[in-house]
């Protein structure tokens, strides 16, 4: 069977009309019909019988559906990438990143490009880190922004800078004349755990087992600016990443540095078969300078 054939096919039964095939694939019924009959030529047998007005599936037509179905929604999955290659292509950067970035960092950086490089234009997502990998394995992104990603196939993932984590206390929390914080310091305190699902917070839920520190967890927050948001209403401290720690947020927060220190890379993430563009690859030189700037130190 060629393409054709099976696009019509596949209307057809799944529809279970000639006129509606027709809408579906937006030609005339003829042509439809037309498609149909040499199908079942090429194929030796009939595909519908009419029965009381209705086309109905014969055996071969029921058997040969489970095989072409799964072709279809390939071809359809193909035209989809097909459609996200040529937008990649007309002068766009289409950047996600985990939310972290977005409450801050990315915006300003995104305004500054754009002041200096005013042809661009941007499509700008928050995703978590499993929705980036399959964007970008299916060419939807060009970027993606995250903290530690995990290795996958297919993917190329870029330092851009290294960060650690800090520790976040409403104002009137006072650790004496400490100039950081242990996780023992914490242990008396109401705490605000991030969520393990993501590399940053199973790379932390690991620092905090190994050190036999017991935490009173009040709150578990999914995204790191929820958990930096409950701090500033007084609900207890946390542990963050540095960029939502200097980021804009709601109230007051007090930032101390977590001892002992605990690293983490902030990466850009890109489809390893397709080379970034020149406008991506500048951008990307852009931000890792952004980054640097923004914590306030060079990378």
């Amino acid at each position: 069977m060629r393409l054709r054939h099976i696009e019509v096919f596949h209307a057809v039964y799944s529809t279970g009309s000639v006129t509606s095939a027709a809408a579906v694939l937006n030609v005339s019924q003829p042509s439809v019909s037309k498609v149909l009959a040499h199908a079942e030529q090429q194929l030796g047998f009939p595909l519908f019988d009419r029965v009381k007005g209705k086309l109905v599936p014969t055996p071969e037509a029921d058997r040969l559906f489970a095989h072409i179905a799964p072709v279809h929604e390939s071809l359809g999955r193909l035209q989809h990438v097909a459609e996200n290659l040529r937008a990649a292509s007309s002068g766009r950067i289409r950047i996600a990143a985990t939310p972290a970035f977005g409450i801050d960092l990315l915006p300003s950086v995104v305004a500054a490009y754009l002041d200096q490089y005013g042809d661009t234009v941007f499509e700008i997502e928050t995703r978590h880190h499993d929705e980036i990998r399959s964007a970008l394995l299916e060419s939807r992104l060009d970027i993606g922004l995250a903290f530690s990603p995990d290795v996958t196939a297919g993917i190329a993932a870029e330092t851009l800078a290294h960060a650690r984590f800090v520790v976040l206390t409403p104002p009137d929390v006072d650790f004496g004349d400490r100039t950081g914080v242990t996780l023992d310091d914490l242990a008396g305190l109401p705490f605000v755990r991030l969520d393990n699902r993501g590399p940053l917070g199973r790379l932390l839920s690991m620092h905090i087992e190994s050190s036999g520190a017991q935490l009173n967890a009040i709150a578990y927050a999914e995204t790191y600016h929820i958990a930096r948001a409950l701090v500033s209403y007084g609900a207890g401290s946390t542990i963050t990443d540095e960029i939502t720690a200097m980021s804009k947020g709601p109230g007051n927060v007090r930032v101390w540095p977590l001892e002992p220190e605990v690293q983490f890379s902030i990466s850009a993430m890109h489809f390893d078969k397709v080379p970034l563009s020149v406008a991506s690859r500048k951008f990307v030189e852009h931000l890792k300078g952004s980054i640097g700037a923004f914590l306030g130190r060079s990378q």
